[in-house]
């Protein structure tokens, strides 16, 4: 399963470290991340604002589930 979340602080970075112990993911996307979330998850240059950029992400990966996670 490809899994993106939407952020880059520290809740994310909780959530992505928690989604990567799961053997059902098999890709793992943060956008836009930061440097920690790096070392779990490939961090994809695209902002939690830009919409467009999400959706259109979102269905050029196939991505299957996602998280958004900024407020």
């Amino acid at each position: 399963m490809k899994v993106m979340v939407v952020g880059g602080g520290g809740r994310e970075h909780a959530i992505i470290k928690k989604l990567k112990e799961s053997k059902k993911i098999t890709e793992l996307f943060a956008l836009p991340g930061n440097g920690g979330i790096a070392r779990d998850a490939k961090c994809v240059n695209i902002g939690a604002k830009d919409i467009p950029g999400i959706v259109n992400f979102a269905k050029e990966n196939q991505i299957d589930f996602a998280v958004v996670a900024p407020d």
